[in-house]
């Protein structure tokens, strides 16, 4: 554990001898944890030959709850807050960022922002708007979550179950929610991104990855077929294979 903002952080990291390499830094999604990435942390860490950090953000995992709502900047504090200090605080400097989903805007956020040095971004179904789709979806998760075993399924991976699901659906579904957008941040992304989406991919379209490849200016798009919004678990193989190659042109 560590903590950021005087609040306790979970976090895990893989070690694989990578010193002369840039370190991989995982972001998880909306609903993400350690736990909840399973064994693709350590699968790409040696794939890639990178040591890897990989945390659980406050509200999720095993980090402290929240204490109150969050707010319609909280990815934006996230990235320029949160990260940093977490960053700092192992002593990790000039990380390439792998965020999914939520974690994927996070990453493009801080990378655009230019704070610190950033080898390189790789995000899997990052959002940079809000579009119907993702509305609705978020919504029929929110009954999944009072009718099915969903609530029990996450609550193995979350110490505050409650508070990591409704911190996550509630944002995401309020009014003020729908004019969130961050395209301002990717003209300003200096290093190489990677961009992988699925073409299944039940919350977000490949509206979001088209804008990505218009505005950021050393980018590489990647669609993958069969595929749906977890394209680190519904398609490893391609995704691992991508983000090694993707990994080796950066320089060291």
């Amino acid at each position: 554990m560590t903590e950021v903002g005087g609040q306790r952080i979970e976090y895990a990291r893989i070690e694989v001898g990578g010193k002369a390499r840039p370190s991989l830094v995982l972001l998880h999604e909306g609903l993400g944890s350690v736990a909840m990435w399973r064994d693709f942390p350590s699968r790409l860490a040696h794939a890639t030959g990178c040591d890897t950090l990989v945390y659980s953000r406050l509200g999720y995992g095993h980090s402290a709850p929240l204490t109150a709502p969050r707010e319609v900047g909280y990815l934006h504090h996230e990235a320029l807050h949160a990260l940093p200090e977490l960053l700092d605080n192992l002593a990790i400097a000039r990380p390439i960022l792998v965020g999914h989903s939520d974690g994927g805007s996070i990453a493009l956020i801080h990378a655009g922002a230019g704070i610190r040095p950033v080898a390189g971004v790789v995000t899997l179904a990052a959002h940079v708007l809000v579009e119907d789709i993702s509305v609705a979806n978020i919504a029929a998760a929110g009954a999944a979550y009072e009718t099915t075993n969903l609530r029990a399924k996450l609550a193995r991976h979350h110490s505050d179950v409650d508070g990591a699901f409704w911190g996550w659906n509630r944002i995401w579904l309020h009014p003020d929610f729908r004019a969130w957008n961050i395209e301002e941040y990717l003209p300003r992304i200096a290093c190489p991104v990677l961009a992988i989406q699925g073409e299944d991919d039940e919350y977000g379209t490949m509206e979001q990855m088209r804008r990505i490849g218009a505005k950021v200016r050393d980018v590489e798009l990647l669609e993958l077929e069969d595929c749906r919004h977890s394209s680190h678990k519904d398609q490893p193989e391609a995704v691992l294979a991508a983000i090694t190659r993707f990994v080796d042109r950066i320089p060291t």
